[in-house]
């Protein structure tokens, strides 16, 4: 008789752990980092909490509260614990003694989100010089197991301990993969700079994450890019181009979703990706409206902005998922300048975005109808080179034609316009 086993994977089951120091509010941390677990796919069977003045050095959390935790992980079969701040290497090692469960910080947990939606060899590269300077400081932490010389009488000498082998192996793979990133980086620049040369408009489109960046961009572009409902949906960036209502083309461009208490890290490696922002013409900063901390959340991403050298850049706030609250003018980014209210996911609002982003950008080019004399036929091709021709037609007095025109060139057309 065939025997028949549920192969099916289950879903391991986590215990959320956060220390209140009177940093920041817990409770909405630990709901940002329930999301995360089940982005990543675990469950949370319970959460954890102690206020405390300052973390323990040896456990973060207090003793008492750390053997509650062990009879918590045996009576709910824990799998897995998650703490909400940073862990030294030593906390982890003295935490797992008395709970007997494999734990891992913040930082862990969103490094191994990256790793799970790194597609492109960049985003790979990115993931894994984090994931090595993250790990690089913990090693000590490992102890003594590490060790590749022996102990006592005769044993002593000339050698390299486990820890120091592995220091080296780790800091040669990180210069590694930074000269490989270094290397993408240079053409990425050079596709800027040729995008700059060409007078290319650019958009970043910015903001937390999971807040609609990428559903706004499939919307206005039909891109087809991934657009999920799960935090660090977007690692890559992904550029479309779009026409606003004056005839102008500009380049979109996504990002990586942001995040509070992005690690460090994770920051430096994504650098190229986010400097996208910092060379853009005009940046389209996307608020979730439906969220409950949505002012603290633009408050996250306007921060790193201005990190990134953002200042000056023109910025279209979007208040995006209105169709979910009535209450979306209430909110206190609707009152900034350009700020424009609509749903990406139903298309409402999109009319209003590109008329923002339209009167954002510098005045580069002029739309105008003109009637040219066929012996001035010539400028038309002048106006080719950087505009664009959307029609003409040949009548008895010329070529009457429907232009968009750099302004270098508008002074030779400036005569020829035709009153509407």
């Amino acid at each position: 008789m065939a025997e028949i086993f549920d192969n099916t994977m289950k879903k391991p089951r986590i215990m959320l752990c956060a220390v209140d120091v009177g940093e920041y509010d817990v409770n909405m941390s630990l709901d940002e980092l329930a999301e995360l677990t089940d982005t990543a796919g675990g469950e949370v069977v319970c959460r954890v909490t102690q206020k405390r003045p300052a973390y323990d050095a040896a456990t973060c959390i207090g003793g008492g509260r750390l053997e509650e935790m062990a009879v918590l992980c045996e009576n709910e079969d824990i799998d897995q614990i998650i703490f909400d701040c940073e862990l030294t290497a030593t906390q982890i090692r003295n935490i797992e003694e008395v709970c007997k469960v494999h734990t891992i910080d913040r930082t862990m947990l969103i490094l191994d989100i990256f790793a799970q939606r790194a597609t492109t060899r960049e985003g790979r590269l990115q993931v894994e010089i984090a994931q090595y300077k993250y790990r690089l400081p913990r090693l000590a932490g490992m102890g003594v197991n590490l060790s590749r010389q022996g102990g006592g009488i005769g044993t002593r000498g000339p050698g390299e301990t486990k820890l120091e082998t592995d220091r080296r192996h780790i800091r040669a793979r990180i210069a590694s993969l930074s000269e490989e990133l270094k290397q993408i980086e240079k053409r990425r620049g050079l596709m800027r700079a040729r995008r700059k040369k060409d007078g290319v408009l650019v958009a970043a489109i910015v903001g937390y994450t999971n807040v609609g960046k990428s559903t706004l961009l499939n919307t206005l572009t039909q891109a087809g890019v991934l657009a999920e409902n799960k935090l660090f949906a977007t690692l890559e960036t992904t550029s479309r181009s779009i026409e606003l209502p004056d005839g102008r083309s500009v380049m979109l461009v996504d990002t990586v979703g942001l995040i509070r208490r992005l690690p460090h890290h994770l920051v430096e490696a994504f650098k190229s990706t986010l400097e996208e922002a910092a060379n853009a013409d005009v940046i389209i900063h996307v608020c979730d409206a439906s969220a409950e901390d949505c002012g603290e959340q633009a408050r996250v991403t306007l921060e790193l902005l201005n990190e990134l050298g953002c200042e000056g850049i023109p910025v279209v706030t979007v208040l995006n998922k209105c169709d979910k609250v009535p209450y979306a003018d209430s909110l206190e980014i609707a009152d900034e300048d350009n700020a424009v209210k609509m749903s990406a996911k139903n298309g409402t609002g999109i009319d209003s975005l590109l008329a923002a982003i339209q009167n954002s950008l510098a005045q580069s080019s002029i739309r105008c109808k003109i009637l040219l004399p066929y012996d001035k036929a010539g400028i038309l091709s002048t106006i080719r080179i950087d505009g664009k021709v959307f029609s003409e037609e040949y009548v008895p007095e010329g070529i009457l034609a429907d232009v968009l025109c750099d302004v270098k060139v508008y002074y030779m057309v400036e005569g020829f316009k035709v009153k509407e």
